[in-house]
C-alpha cells in the first residue's frame, strides 16, 4: 500500500504537479469497474488529507457498489483544452490509479463512504516548452520516475 505522502517522497516533483492539477477543479473523473468487467466513468470530488489522497461516494451510488465489490480505480484531473495560440499554455492533465480502502470519519458522512487511495501509479502529460511534443511522466510504486516523449 502507497500512501499520497509516499508517493511524494518517492517522486516529489511530479507528485507535486499531479496534487496541483488535481486541485485545479472541485470535478474529477474516477473510473470504475462494473460487475461484467466493464468500465464505469464517474464524477468524484477529492481531497489530501492527512497524507492521504482521499474521497467519499454516496449510499447507494454505482460507483461505491463498484468499489466496494472491486476497488481499483483511476482518477482523471479537471481537463481544459490548451489555448490555440499558444499550446504551451495548457496546464496539463494528470491521473492516478490505484486501489481504495474504506477510511473512517466520524461525523462527517454514513459509515464505509469515505476511501484513502493506495497508490499504483501516477501519470502527468503536459506540452514541451517548445510546443512540438507531448512530455509524458510516471511513477509507480519501487520505480524510478520515467519520462517518455511523443511527437
Amino acid at each position: 500500500m502507497t500512501s499520497w505522502s509516499e508517493v511524494e517522497q518517492a517522486a516529489p516533483e511530479p507528485a507535486a504537479a499531479v496534487r496541483e492539477l488535481l486541485g485545479r477543479g472541485k470535478h474529477k473523473t474516477m473510473a470504475t469497474l462494473r460487475r461484467d468487467g466493464s468500465p464505469r466513468l464517474s464524477g468524484i470530488e477529492t481531497e489530501f488529507h492527512d497524507g492521504e489522497l482521499t474521497l467519499g461516494m454516496m449510499p447507494g451510488s454505482r460507483k461505491l457498489a463498484d468499489v466496494q465489490r472491486d476497488p481499483r480505480v483511476a482518477l482523471h484531473s479537471p481537463s481544459v483544452d490548451p489555448p490555440e495560440d499558444d499550446p504551451t499554455g495548457w496546464p496539463g492533465e494528470a491521473k492516478v490509479a490505484g486501489r481504495l480502502h474504506e477510511i473512517g470519519r466520524p461525523g462527517e458522512g454514513p459509515d464505509g463512504s469515505y476511501f484513502a487511495l493506495d497508490v499504483t501509479e501516477i501519470v502527468l502529460t503536459r506540452i514541451a516548452p517548445s510546443g512540438d511534443r507531448l512530455i509524458i511522466t510516471s511513477w509507480r510504486p519501487g520505480g524510478q520516475v520515467r519520462e517518455v516523449e511523443r511527437t
